[in-house]
């Protein structure tokens, strides 16, 4: 449920659970650029940084973000990266979002990016993208003050806003702003429009030199600060899970593998201005598990919303973020259509939190909500059919994405490069650097730090406490035109198997079902008997998912002549079903890092799992739940 929002005569908006407008009569603008970001010493102080990270303690109507950002933007020496880290419990409707924004036509293109992203904001970390990921608005919806001991985020400039210490004292009182303080590094910059007495006492209290300034008229006064106790600040166990030695600036870094991990975690690094080669042993990108004709993204559910639940959400938006900015339109190689899940069992494992009438109930139904007759009569489902519609879902040709990720000057890609063994060295200016060698001895390649993301493969260079399974899947696909049939659904199904019914060019657009899940199967590619087996299993499936559909498809792929097409790979998954994330040793290979174990969602997850990697890596705040991050971590192994 969006926060209520009330519009004033003179187009301002009201809160009515606080009672108190959210900002001036001016539309809030110049206490924007004067009290908050120019109070931090912006844009000056980022200039040519790797990376600046705001901390806000209210996002409200987004306009300290978004003068921000436009701030960014006109900037010649701008950073690198811009992080702004924002905290909200009461997110508005993205209606009232953009209706606000109305007041600053300047700032209306930006107000429109925002508005397309600003949605499914249940409680927990969004990670929003912009200029094609150089600026990230990290929204942790929910109490301020546990959200931030939870999280811990590193922050450069602090923006203390929010309703008046009158209305909303939490926001404002000693444990909160030592909630912010734990954020600070020495030297980190606040700004705020208050000058209140106990707020200014706090602020010292927890290490800040407080300082008054003229203030924005009618404002006389406002309040800005520095960072700088008297003790040693102590790093909170949270920043000491969110980066292992984080890297300062830009470095090099090897790759190893080239499909949707290793290629999301390319890209991730490059955007940080990192020098990236991605070394793989076939001789064209995408030649293992990426190399699926199409695929499904698409959110998990449960009934208790569990860590795979929320990773999956997490890591659909941050999918549809990738897709939207490669070089390729939707419908020809990706499409958010929606995805169909139908529950074979009668169970809908929608949340109970999601039930009408409840505050997370508009969010949750903006990512999954029980099917209506409209879509199962669109499936050839009964209307007493137990489906789930996932509507931020879709399909992609992974292999496409890949060659976009991979499209980006800082990223150098070399096939025909199997490593046979990776070794540690010490540089003649005595920096520690990693070697990659073929199986004679060769150097392949050589940078400062290396990922491991080669799948199944990754196990040559990791150590034995690596739990990697083999998980063979095949799937049967053809042309779209020489398979007619009259019950084809004009979205994916899943549930029991899944259906892409149609994939690319609308020309040679294709059907693909499957896939087979055959643990400790290795062999590629497998046998004749067991590609035909597949397809039975394949067709199987389809005729409890789709029976309809099922029933036309049949002729095309077990009847007289038939010939469907058949392809194949093994996936790679962890015992409890999620990738490994992080440090491969810390203590004894640093610089060593592993992004694998997607198992069967590498398309929903791997875009997120290469940000994470890249944000542990460079210090930065993360793009999930500090709890979701540590449930990927590789600290998770016994022994590590």
């Amino acid at each position: 449920m969006s926060e209520p929002i009330e519009w004033m005569p003179d187009g301002t908006p009201y809160s009515p659970r606080f009672g108190d407008r959210y900002h001036s009569e001016d539309g809030g603008l110049a206490q924007a650029r004067s009290t908050f970001f120019q109070g931090c010493g912006l844009p000056g102080a980022w200039a040519c940084q790797p990376q600046w990270r705001i901390l806000e303690t209210g996002f409200g109507f987004g306009l300290n973000f978004l003068v921000t950002w436009a701030a960014w933007r006109a900037d010649p020496a701008r950073c690198r990266l811009l992080h702004f880290v924002s905290c909200e419990a009461w997110p508005v409707s993205a209606q009232d979002l953009l209706r606000a924004a109305s007041a600053h036509p300047d700032l209306q293109p930006l107000a429109r990016q925002l508005h397309a992203q600003w949605w499914g904001l249940l409680p927990g970390v969004h990670r929003l993208a912009f200029e094609e990921g150089r600026v990230l608005l990290t929204l942790y919806v929910g109490d301020a003050q546990a959200m931030l001991r939870q999280q811990m985020p590193q922050a450069d400039s602090i923006y203390l806003d929010g309703f008046s210490p009158q209305r909303n004292p939490g926001m404002w009182d000693a444990q909160m702003l030592k909630a912010v303080a734990r954020c600070c590094r020495r030297g980190t910059r606040l700004a705020t429009w208050t000058i209140s007495r106990p707020v200014r006492d706090a602020l010292a209290q927890c290490g800040f030199v407080v300082r008054k300034v003229p203030g924005v008229p009618p404002k006389r006064d406002n309040l800005q600060a520095t960072f700088d106790p008297a003790w040693e600040p102590r790093t909170g166990p949270a920043q000491a899970a969110a980066a292992i030695a984080p890297v300062a600036q830009p470095a090099d870094c090897l790759v190893i593998g080239s499909g949707l991990s290793g290629t999301a975690v390319a890209a991730s690094l490059a955007r940080r201005g990192w020098q990236v080669r991605v070394l793989d042993r076939g001789a064209e990108p995408a030649a293992g598990a990426s190399g699926l004709p199409a695929g499904v993204f698409a959110p998990h559910v449960s009934p208790d919303d569990n860590v795979l639940s929320r990773l999956s959400r997490s890591g659909v938006r941050a999918t549809l973020q990738a897709l939207a900015a490669a070089p390729f339109a939707e419908g020809e190689d990706w499409s958010a259509c929606g995805v169909l899940e139908r529950e074979l069992d009668g169970k809908l494992r929608l949340p109970a939190a999601w039930a009408a009438g409840t505050e997370a109930a508009s969010a949750g139904s903006e990512w999954s909500r029980p099917a209506d007759a409209a879509t199962l009569t669109a499936a050839g489902l009964p209307a007493a059919a137990v489906a789930c519609w996932h509507a931020r879902a879709g399909w992609l040709r992974p292999a496409r994405l890949v060659r976009a990720l991979l499209d980006h000057p800082a990223i150098q890609w070399q096939g025909d490069s199997t490593v046979a063994r990776l070794e540690r060295i010490t540089a003649a200016d005595g920096s520690p650097r990693w070697q990659a060698l073929d199986a004679a001895g060769a150097m392949l390649a050589e940078a400062a730090h290396v990922v491991i993301a080669a799948g199944y493969d990754s196990r040559a260079w990791l150590p034995a406490r690596y739990p990697l399974n083999a998980l063979r899947g095949q799937v049967s696909w053809g042309l779209r035109k020489q398979a007619p049939s009259d019950a084809w659904p004009p979205f994916p199904v899943n549930g029991h198997g899944n259906l892409v019914p149609q994939a690319g060019p609308h020309a040679e657009a294709l059907w693909i079902m499957g896939s087979t899940f055959e643990r400790g199967a290795t062999q590629l590619p497998p046998a004749p008997q067991e590609q035909a087996e597949a397809h039975a299993a394949n067709a199987a499936k389809l005729a409890q998912l789709l029976p309809a559909l099922a029933a036309g498809l049949a002729p095309a792929i077990a009847g007289p002549g038939a010939t469907p097409r058949h392809w194949a790979a093994v996936r790679c998954t962890a015992p409890d079903r999620l990738p490994f994330v992080g440090p491969v040793d810390a203590a004894n290979q640093p610089g060593l890092w592993v992004c694998a174990a997607m198992g069967a969602r590498g398309l929903t997850l791997s875009q997120l799992c290469g940000e994470l990697l890249a944000a542990r890596m460079c210090g930065e705040p993360l793009p999930v739940d500090v709890r979701l991050a540590r449930a990927l971590g590789t600290e998770r192994l016994p022994g590590a």
